[in-house]
């Protein structure tokens, strides 16, 4: 298994989470956060952004759906301009119901 965590544009977020439950990903974390890329913020006139609202999405799928859904959020979360985000792929080597204890592996 694989956790894919996308970090997008807070308006391009719902796209991004529709086209997944659309495909039959429904189980995943979205919550707000803020940072930073290689352009260090924004300028607008007098006033920098150091750090930029964005939204991170995370979920976990088999090994065998990752490319599947590294397409969609590509697809859903791009607008062409810098600033459109970044995806992270890491193993899951253990999940555990909070619940039961139960492994889910």
């Amino acid at each position: 298994m694989k956790m894919i965590r996308a970090i997008v544009r807070p308006e391009t977020a719902d796209n991004v989470t529709e086209g997944l439950a659309e495909s039959g990903y429904y189980s995943m974390t979205k919550m707000p956060v803020f940072g930073r890329g290689k352009q260090k913020g924004l300028t607008v006139g007098n006033t920098h952004y150091d750090e930029l609202p964005k939204t991170l999405i995370i979920i976990v799928v088999d090994d065998k759906s990752v490319d599947e859904v590294i397409k969609i959020i590509q697809y859903k979360a791009y607008t062409g301009s810098e600033g459109d985000g970044k995806i992270f792929i890491s193993p899951v080597e253990q999940v555990r119901t909070v619940r039961t204890g139960s492994n889910e592996l």
